[in-house]
């Protein structure tokens, strides 16, 4: 889930093209609803869904159209493959893309090969590889609205 560890250098700039779109338009007051329509899911623990990353993540897609729903995670590592299963299934007929945060990596691995949507792993936190692209879409300093024209750029990707 998390291959944005390894982005080559030529989807990293796609990224930041496509980000750099997103921050422009929204300079300019326009806003792209691309989006509009989709459901995604935020799964995490209460403390978490209440964070910086929780609600630059919110306001990512909601500003691209999107609905978020927050949900707290029912499964741990200790859950049996079938449940993972059952439960990966039905998130990915509810949502069209799933950030999970505070969870251990293997069972966002479990739950993103079974899920059938895209499945990310902690993609708002300021620790995420997309922060530190967003570093480089913004050289003065790493503004969130950077960060959130990254997010954004990511979300159109994968939900493209």
């Amino acid at each position: 889930m998390n291959e944005f560890a390894t982005m080559s250098e030529s989807k990293s700039m796609a990224l930041l093209a496509m980000a750099r779109e997103l921050r422009s338009a929204a300079l300019a007051g326009g806003t792209q609803r691309s989006l509009r329509g989709k459901n995604l899911a935020l799964i995490c623990d209460a403390s978490d869904a209440v964070g910086a990353g929780a609600d630059l993540f919110r306001r990512a897609a909601s500003e691209l159209g999107a609905k978020v729903t927050h949900l707290r995670p029912s499964l741990s590592l200790l859950s049996t493959q079938e449940e993972v299963r059952h439960t990966a299934r039905l998130l990915g007929r509810l949502y069209e893309a799933l950030e999970c945060v505070g969870l251990p990596p293997e069972l966002i691995r479990r739950i993103g090969a079974e899920a059938g949507v895209p499945v990310f792993e902690a993609i708002s936190s300021s620790t995420h590889p997309t922060s530190r692209l967003a570093s480089r879409l913004d050289e003065h300093s790493l503004s969130e609205d950077s960060r959130c024209a990254v997010m954004q750029a990511v979300l159109l990707t994968a939900l493209a």
